[in-house]
C-alpha cells in the first residue's frame, strides 16, 4: 500500500478497536481523563449562568453582599476548572506517551522478528519512520483525539441545552451562521487532511533519502558526487517544505474566518437581543450570558475540525504501523531440538540437491550438494554472485529454501529452534559492522552474562588485545558510530575478537582478511588456525593463498557446484580453479 493510498478514515471502528486494545492497561486511568473531561463539558456553562444571575438578580437591585458572593463563586469555578484542567491534561499526556512506549516497542520487537527477505525491499529510512514518526503520531490520537473530541463534543451539546432553555429565540439568532461555519470546517479538513497525508509522504521520503546517503557517504565523496545529492536532496527537502507551507496556508485561511463567523454571530446577537431588552423581553443578564456562550460554542466547534484530522492522520498512522505488525514474513520457528550432539566440537552439515531464489525462480543456487564432517574446513571459490555467501545465510535459516535439504548433525536445520541454530555459527563479514559503544560492549553484543576474562582471552587470542590497550580507554574506548575511529584492520580485529568469545561450533570467514594488512593479517591467520581446530569451517576467499589449506573446495559458478576437491587435485584438474589459480599467481 502506496503512502498516498491511505485514506486513515477518522472513525474506522477496526483500527479503533485496535488501538483501544493498547488502553487495557491502563484502563484506570483512561477512565479517570474521561471521567475529567465529562465533568469539565458539564462545569462549562455554569459561569456565564452565575453572570446572568449576578447582573439580573443583584447588580439590577444593587445587592452588593450576593454579588459578593456570585464573584466568590465564579472565582470558585474557575479555580476548580483550572486544577481538573491541569490533572486532564497531565493524565491523558501521561497516558499516550505510556501507549506509544508500548507501541513502539511492539514494533520494534516484530521488526526484529522479520526475515532478511523483508530488509532486501524495504528502506530502512521507512522503517525509522514508521517505528517513530508515525507511532509519536498515535500519542495526539490520545491527547488530542479521542478524549478531546469526545469533550468538546459533551461541552457543545450542554452549552446548546442551557442555551434553548433560557431563551430560544435568542439560541436561534446565535445560531444563523453555524451552516458557515459547518461549511468552512468540512473544507478546511478535507484539504487539511491531503497536505498531512503529504507531509507524511514527504517525511518518510526524506528519512530514506538521509539514512541512505549517510550510510553511503564515502562512496559519494569518492565520485565526486557531492553537489548533485545535494541538488537531489533540495528536491526532496522542497516537497516536504512545500507540504508544510501548504497545510499553515490553511490554518492561516481557515482561523481568521472562524473569527470573522464568530464576531458575525454575536453581531447579530447583541443587535437582536438589544432592542428585545429595550422592549424588556430579555434581560441584560441574558444577553451578556449568551454572548460569552457563543464564544464558549463556537471555540470548541471550530477546534473539532483540528482535533478530526488528528484523529485522521493517527489512523494513517496506525494502518501503517498495522500494516508493519500484520506481516508474517518471518522465518517460522517450529524447531524442537535444543541442543546439538556434544561428542565433537564441531558439527557435520550436508545440503542435499538445495535450490533456493530470493525472488520467485531467479534461483541463486540450483541443486547443491554437499557433505562436512565435524572439524572440516570448507573453502567456497567462485566469482560475484555464484551463491557463496547464500549457502551461509541458508546454514543460519536467515532464508528458507524451496527445495532439496539441509541436515545438520544428520537433522533438518528446521528440526531446531531458530536460537539453537543460529547459536551455531560465528561469522566475521569482509565489512564489519561495530554499534556505537565501547569495544567491550561490542565484543560481548551487550551480553553481561560473558565475563570480562573470556573477552580479553579472545582478544589475546586474535592478536587483538595489544592495540586495545593502547587506546584512550582501553575496552571502554568508545569506537562511535559503525567504528568510524577505529582502522579497517582494527575493526576486522574487533570482529574476530567477537566470534571467539562467543566460541561458535562452526566458524565462517566471508573475505574475513580482504581489508587486513599483512602484518595484521599473520597475527589472525595464526589464531584463526588455533581456533578452527576441531571445529567445522567454511571460508569464502577471492584471494586463493587463504585457502589452501582447506579440507575441500568448492568451486561455484552462476548458483552451481562445477568442481570439487581439494588444493592440489583442482590444480591437477587444471579446470576452473586451475584457471583462477593461474590468474592470480601468473607473476
Amino acid at each position: 500500500m502506496s503512502e498516498q493510498s491511505v485514506s486513515g478514515k477518522a472513525f474506522d471502528q477496526g483500527l479503533l478497536r485496535r488501538l483501544l486494545g493498547y488502553v487495557k492497561p491502563y484502563r484506570l486511568r483512561f477512565a479517570g481523563a474521561l471521567g475529567l473531561t465529562i465533568f469539565l463539558a458539564v462545569l462549562a456553562p455554569v459561569r456565564p449562568w452565575l453572570v446572568q444571575m449576578g447582573l439580573d438578580q443583584y447588580v439590577a437591585f444593587g445587592d452588593v453582599a450576593g454579588l459578593r458572593t456570585i464573584v466568590l463563586s465564579i472565582f470558585g469555578i474557575l479555580l476548580m476548572e483550572s486544577i481538573i484542567m491541569y490533572r486532564n491534561t497531565y493524565l491523558t499526556n501521561w497516558l499516550g506517551q505510556s501507549i506509544i512506549r508500548d507501541i513502539r516497542e511492539q514494533v520494534f520487537r516484530h521488526i526484529l522478528s522479520l526475515k532478511l527477505t523483508y530488509f532486501d525491499r524495504t528502506p530502512i529510512g521507512t522503517l525509522q519512520t514508521r517505528t517513530i514518526n508515525d507511532v509519536e503520531t498515535l500519542n495526539d490520537v490520545f491527547t488530542s483525539g479521542l478524549v478531546r473530541i469526545l469533550g468538546d463534543l459533551l461541552q457543545l451539546t450542554a452549552i446548546l441545552v442551557v442555551m434553548l432553555w433560557l431563551n430560544w429565540k435568542l439560541t436561534l439568532v446565535t445560531l444563523i451562521t453555524l451552516p458557515l461555519m459547518i461549511v468552512s470546517t468540512i473544507i478546511f479538513k478535507n484539504k487539511v487532511k491531503v497536505a498531512f497525508t503529504t507531509v507524511r509522504k514527504a517525511v518518510s521520503d526524506m528519512n530514506a533519502f538521509l539514512q541512505e546517503h549517510i550510510t553511503g557517504m564515502p562512496i559519494v565523496h569518492i565520485f565526486n558526487r557531492e553537489d548533485e545529492e545535494a541538488r537531489r536532496f533540495d528536491e526532496v527537502n522542497n516537497k516536504y517544505n512545500d507540504a508544510n507551507i501548504k497545510s499553515v496556508l490553511y490554518y492561516s485561511i481557515y482561523f481568521p474566518v472562524m473569527e470573522i463567523i464568530i464576531a458575525l454571530s454575536i453581531g447579530l446577537l447583541v443587535w437582536y437581543g438589544a432592542g428585545n431588552v429595550l422592549d424588556g423581553e430579555v434581560t441584560a443578564g441574558q444577553l451578556v450570558a449568551f454572548i460569552m456562550y457563543t464564544q464558549m460554542f463556537f471555540r470548541p466547534l471550530r477546534q473539532l475540525a483540528d482535533q478530526f484530522n488528528t484523529l485522521q492522520l493517527g489512523m494513517v498512522s496506525a494502518e501503517r504501523i498495522f500494516k508493519i505488525l500484520d506481516t508474517d514474513e518471518f522465518i517460522p520457528n517450529t524447531g524442537t531440538e535444543t541442543s546439538f550432539d556434544e561428542s565433537n566440537q564441531g558439527v557435520s552439515i550436508t545440503f542435499e540437491n538445495v535450490w533456493f531464489a530470493y525472488i520467485k525462480e531467479d534461483w541463486v543456487l540450483k541443486d547443491v550438494s554437499f557433505h562436512l564432517e565435524p572439524g572440516d574446513k570448507l573453502a567456497l571459490v567462485g566469482s560475484t554472485g555464484s551463491g557463496k555467501s547464500t549457502i551461509i545465510n541458508l546454514i543460519s535459516r536467515f532464508y528458507d529454501i524451496q527445495k532439496g535439504r539441509i541436515l545438520i548433525n544428520g537433522k533438518d536445520a528446521k528440526s531446531y529452534e531458530l536460537d539453537t541454530l543460529r547459536a551455531l555459527c560465528g561469522v566475521v563479514l569482509q565489512d564489519v559492522f561495530l554499534f556505537s559503544g565501547s569495544v567491550h560492549d561490542n565484543i560481548t553484543l551487550n551480553n553481561d552474562a560473558l565475563p570480562r576474562e573470556q573477552v580479553v582471552t579472545a582478544a589475546k587470542q586474535v592478536g587483538a588485545d595489544a592495540f586495545i590497550n593502547r587506546l584512550p580507554d582501553g575496552y571502554e574506548y568508545n569506537v562511535r558510530e559503525r567504528g568510524a575511529t577505529l582502522s579497517l584492520g582494527q575493526r576486522q580485529l574487533i570482529a574476530f575478537a567477537r566470534v571467539m568469545t562467543y566460541n561458535p561450533r562452526v566458524l565462517v570467514l566471508d573475505e574475513a582478511t580482504a581489508n587486513i594488512d599483512t602484518e595484521s593479517e599473520e597475527v589472525i591467520q595464526q589464531a584463526v588456525d588455533t581456533v578452527m581446530a576441531g571445529r567445522t569451517s567454511i571460508i569464502i576467499a577471492h584471494r586463493l593463498s587463504t585457502i589452501q589449506k582447506a579440507d575441500k573446495i568448492l568451486v561455484l559458478s552462476k548458483g552451481e557446484i562445477v568442481e570439487t576437491g581439494n588444493h592440489e587435485e583442482l590444480l591437477e584438474k587444471q579446470g576452473a580453479y586451475f584457471q583462477l589459480h593461474q590468474m592470480q599467481f601468473a607473476s
